[in-house]
């Protein structure tokens, strides 16, 4: 019996699972490593502090197909010279194929001053459950003053959060009457409020448009809890009243130091094939990876098919296809029951246009509309019942020109 680990069941661990569960051939055991027994529906943490739906984690268990072994345990140490994983309680677990779906990991701590007395208190975050429901409480009760959301550094899990953040509080504050009273401000390390100029632009505008402020190459050193303020190591400050920070993001410290990462322990991955580079019996996706792609959802349910295609060449000796674009479509929430939606790729930047999917739509592109919000929301179904246990989903996982207006430089 031959043995394929996935370490990670987030949803690129958990849906490339589910997907291998039907390809890989009876003599392969598969088996996953999480110690988390909840999955938690990572996208829903962002509508908590506003009021959402709290239902956003399910038992590990009701989420793996039959014939997948899940082992809860954490991984302590990775042996890829002996095809070995090391779990905390001290177990070792061979393989024959591994698929590093780790995830990356908040590391505040990294920031001086972010984790203190005030933690929860004027300093919140929305990257755990525990931590978006604080939130929510201090929102609930804000009087009024300045709301700053600081992106300390990147790369950060989906890119567009903290800017949807700033949407949803414009339309929060403004329900309850208090917009007036309350200063919004975006404090980020680019040199513009998204890495892709199209999209950077239109989300420029609706900062402008909704009064918010926006602080660039603001990479933060530290923060001053007691004093209410973030320092940038250029010597700038901002002050604020509440600050809803996005913490340092690292990949898993195992994977640093089997030498299969990076420094700040992301997986050094094929763009293309998705396997790592220092190990060609090791695969790479989703957050864990150092591509330089959206750490989102999408992505990862794009990566899992080429990676299913792959692993299953692999455990049959065939080599792997390049069949990985760098493809990503996000949703961008922007308040008031409207939301932009985004489709690109590692070469082509968001267009405008249409995006045309059989039977629903077409959703505009770049462009704020009701039906993608509506789009937004009902994603959460689509995850739970066809992203996360491996169905077919009619997106196909290279980006599509289909419906998307090419601007008139590139066209001539």
């Amino acid at each position: 019996m031959k043995n394929a680990v996935i370490i990670g069941a987030g949803t690129a661990g958990t849906t490339v699972a589910n997907r291998l569960a039907r390809r890989l051939r009876r003599d392969w055991m598969l088996t996953v490593v999480d110690p988390a027994p909840q999955h938690l529906y990572q996208p829903g943490l962002l509508f908590v502090p506003f009021g959402g739906r709290l239902d956003v984690e399910r038992p590990r268990g009701r989420t793996l197909r039959g014939g997948i072994r899940w082992i809860c345990e954490s991984v302590d140490r990775l042996h890829p010279e002996a095809r070995r994983v090391v779990l905390g309680n001290g177990d070792a677990i061979p393989y024959d194929l591994l698929v590093l779906a780790s995830g990356a990991r908040t590391c505040p701590g990294e920031t001086p001053g972010l984790v203190g007395t005030e933690t929860g208190g004027t300093v919140h975050d929305f990257y755990t459950l525990e931590g978006a429901r604080a939130l929510r409480r201090a929102l609930e009760s804000f009087p009024g003053g300045r709301l700053v959301v600081d992106a300390v550094e990147m790369p950060i899990k989906c890119p567009v959060a903290p800017l949807e953040f700033l949407f949803l509080a414009d339309d929060f504050f403004t329900r309850r009457g208090a917009r007036d009273r309350v200063e919004l401000v975006y404090a980020t390390p680019l040199d513009a409020a998204f890495t892709k100029p199209a999209c950077s632009r239109a989300l420029a505008f609706l900062l402008e448009e909704k009064g918010i402020s926006l602080e660039t190459e603001f990479s933060a050193s530290e923060v001053d809890a007691g004093g209410k303020k973030v320092r940038s190591y250029d010597g700038r400050e901002i002050a604020y009243d509440l600050l809803v920070a996005v913490p340092v993001h690292r990949g898993a410290a195992y994977v640093e130091a089997s030498g299969l990462g990076n420094e700040m322990g992301f997986a050094r991955t094929d763009p293309r094939t998705l396997l790592c580079k220092a190990d060609d019996h090791v695969f790479a996706l989703g957050d864990a990876t150092d591509l330089p792609v959206s750490k989102a959802g999408s992505v990862a349910h794009f990566q899992a098919e080429v990676l299913e295609e792959n692993v299953v060449r692999a455990a049959a000796g065939k080599s792997p296809l390049p069949a990985s674009d760098g493809h990503a479509n996000c949703f961008i929430e922007s308040g008031r029951g409207k939301a932009l939606l985004i489709d690109f790729n590692d070469t082509t930047e968001p267009l405008f246009g249409t995006f045309p999917l059989p039977l629903v739509g077409p959703f505009p592109l770049l462009k704020e509309a009701r039906r993608n919000h509506w789009g937004k929301l009902a994603f959460r179904s689509l995850y739970w019942n066809f992203l996360l246990p491996g169905r077919p989903i009619p997106i196909p996982n290279r980006m599509s020109m289909a419906g998307k207006r090419q601007p008139a430089s590139a066209a001539a």
